[in-house]
């Protein structure tokens, strides 16, 4: 079973969090929150707490299958943490899958591992993929080799499900796709 951690920082865009928690989870992939602060409940951009499952520290050192990042406000705590940055890195060195929305590709390309790659973002964040290397796409969602990104929270349950797709295949996908009534 594949391990995703999707990090919550104050001011998170709650749509994003939970929808991909909530997709990620019903096609059987391990999905932890984790809180960046020591505190686990956290207030997201629209006053919504969520109880996050480990805090930062505690997966210190853990490599999971996927980093999720979701956007809103709390993206600038995510890119201005030294820890955060040195795991996107890790995960990347790694092989491994990293994924982030709507603000969030910003603080990928702030840890300057989009270098290169396509990827697309809420609108206004554009430049700033720009300057970390990236190639903006004007798309919904965008996968380009180890990474995915996405626009927005309406885009939410598409990058939510593309994500299933890489971690818990096409089949599994589909399933919740059809279960979910987006296919």
């Amino acid at each position: 079973m594949s391990l995703a951690h999707v990090y919550l920082a104050p001011g998170f865009e709650e749509v994003e969090a939970l929808t991909i928690v909530d997709v990620l989870r019903r096609a059987g992939v391990e999905t932890l929150l984790v809180a960046l602060d020591d505190q686990l409940s956290v207030t997201g951009a629209h006053d919504v707490v969520v109880h996050a499952d480990r805090t930062f520290a505690a997966v210190e050192g853990q490599l999971a299958d996927a980093i999720v990042l979701p956007g809103g406000p709390g993206a600038e705590a995510l890119a201005s943490h030294p820890g955060v940055t040195a795991r996107l890195r890790a995960h990347q060195g790694a092989g491994k899958r990293v994924a982030a929305i709507c603000a969030a590709p910003s603080v990928l390309s702030r840890a300057g591992v989009l270098e290169g790659r396509k990827a697309t973002c809420f609108p206004g964040y554009e430049e700033k993929l720009r300057q970390g290397g990236a190639e903006y796409a004007g798309y919904n969602v965008v996968h380009d080799g180890q990474f995915t990104t996405g626009r927005g929270p309406a885009t939410a349950g598409l990058f939510a499900l593309e994500l299933a797709r890489q971690l818990a295949g096409e089949e599994a996908a589909l399933k919740v796709g059809r279960a979910m009534l987006y296919v």
